[in-house]
């Protein structure tokens, strides 16, 4: 793909936003048509990811209908409810963060970053937007059908949805604070493969409502590893029933997040080696 020149910048010297949107078209559109070449591949992603919420939906289930055991002050509808932001999530990550984040390691380890450097274009934003992955759309979707089937058992509205969109947003915005600056610690650290796989592995908590877990485990997704933020926080807003303090909260750390992130990869750059050097 020919290099794009962009003028971020007006005569006022204010940012010029209509640039950034035709930046991220023309990447896009260039990277869904380089991934749809290979289309069954996207047959092979739609089964994995029935195949995953199959799964899930089973493991769901012995709790409600085999053990007996339920999650406190969670019915069934309402614990698919967090199941379904769960997966939506899943595939914001392999649409948007995934084919993106992961790939600051290998600029690092080709020297390819100083390119990126020279771009007449934020860094940071070129990094996390440049392309996607359609393999994540079916996430996404069949995510979106498990909270509207639910919802539509419970009653829901589409006020209420709209609603949950305000913390749901606020924890993509956490999650992909987090993961840009675990892909950017790359510069010291090139082989960082194994982190980001950890934290995948922590989010998988987030296919629970948080009191499925121990006291002490569900401290641990609440304030370390904000995994609460990401699922049961927009479920429970869905629902009606969170308490203001907690999407306020959910604000703060997405934008308390955001600002590290950004701060951390200028940091960090001042310790990138080019190289040309």
């Amino acid at each position: 793909m020919t290099a794009i020149t962009l003028d971020l910048v007006n005569h006022q010297g204010s940012l010029n936003v209509n640039r950034y949107l035709d930046v991220i078209k023309l990447l896009w559109s260039a990277a869904i048509a380089a991934e749809l070449e290979y289309r069954a591949n996207f047959v092979l992603a739609t089964l994995t990811s029935l195949g995953n919420l199959a799964g899930s939906l089973f493991g769901l289930s012995l709790f409600y209908y085999g053990t007996g055991y339920t999650f406190e002050g969670w019915r069934w509808q309402e614990a698919l409810i967090v199941l379904g932001v769960f997966t939506v999530l899943q595939g914001f990550s392999s649409t948007f963060l995934s084919p993106n984040l992961n790939r600051i390691v290998t600029y690092v380890q080709q020297g390819t970053l100083d390119f990126v450097l020279l771009k007449p274009i934020n860094s940071q934003f070129w990094l996390s937007t440049h392309t996607l992955s359609p393999w994540g759309f079916p996430d996404i979707l069949f995510g979106s059908i498990i909270i509207g089937y639910a919802g539509s058992l419970l009653g829901l509205t589409i006020g209420d949805y709209l609603l949950s969109a305000i913390p749901l947003i606020f924890g993509f915005i956490s999650l992909y604070s987090l993961w840009f600056m675990l892909g950017a610690t790359s510069i010291w650290f090139v082989k960082i493969y194994n982190v980001t796989e950890v934290l995948r592995g922590l989010l998988e908590a987030g296919r629970y409502p948080m009191v499925a877990y121990p006291i002490a485990y569900r401290f641990f997704f609440t304030f370390v590893v904000p995994v609460a933020f990401l699922t049961t926080v927009p479920a429970e807003t869905m629902l009606g029933r969170v308490q203001v303090g907690w999407v306020i909260g959910a604000g703060i750390l997405a934008l308390v997040l955001f600002m590290i992130a950004t701060a951390f990869w200028r940091f960090a750059l001042r310790f990138y080696t080019s190289a040309s050097s």
